[in-house]
């Protein structure tokens, strides 16, 4: 991959991690909810997850879907069901969880990373990476670089989320004002499906 290619993957990465998606909208909630200590396996998480999503896709995951339509549908079904589910705890959540006796909690590592799997904008992230930046004459090398290069760039981006989340705790301390943010993320949540539903 020559020097420009791998700029314009960085880019790519950079400008598809830090614009809103459903991951960046849980990370929000996740800061102002728990703090960022407690949101730092979500973002590990997310990052390990597109890391396998991405050389899943990259090695013929992509190909098979493709060749599969009935597959593809049944995984647009079921992300967008659990993306709804998501959306609803988070719109229902009307306690910022500092204490241990909480009974709303973070999402953990596993549960991030296995969110990719049926995230719509990290399918479309994923594949479009792999179709612009593979080089056919090292396929599992480019794939590899381009998934790295997303695991790199994409934790920072989104602490960034997070971080920006536990900026506004202060303020939405009032449980009303908390309330009424928790309903917009969820809401904001639940919109990201539009365009897999166009």
């Amino acid at each position: 991959m020559s020097f420009d290619a791998f700029l314009a993957l960085v880019v790519y990465a950079f400008v598809t991690s830090v614009t809103p998606g459903p991951n960046n909208f849980m990370l929000l909630a996740s800061g102002v909810n728990f703090g960022f200590a407690r949101s730092i396996p979500h973002m590990v998480g997310i990052s390990v997850g597109f890391f396998i999503l991405a050389l899943a896709v990259g090695l013929g995951l992509g190909a098979v879907l493709t060749a599969f339509p009935a597959l593809h549908t049944a995984l647009k079904i079921v992300g967008g069901a659990y993306l709804l589910y998501l959306a609803w705890k988070i719109a229902m959540s009307r306690s910022m969880g500092s204490g241990g006796e909480q009974k709303a909690r973070p999402m953990t590592l596993l549960e991030a990373a296995a969110f990719q799997w049926v995230n719509p904008k990290a399918w479309v992230m994923a594949i479009t990476a792999m179709a612009v930046y593979t080089n056919p004459d090292r396929p599992f090398l480019s794939v590899a670089v381009i998934a790295m290069t997303f695991a790199i760039v994409n934790l920072p981006t989104i602490s960034g989320w997070a971080g920006f989340g536990v900026a506004l705790r202060g303020f939405l301390s009032d449980p009303v004002k908390l309330k009424w943010f928790n309903i917009a993320m969820g809401l904001a949540l639940a919109a990201t499906l539009w365009p897999m539903l166009r």
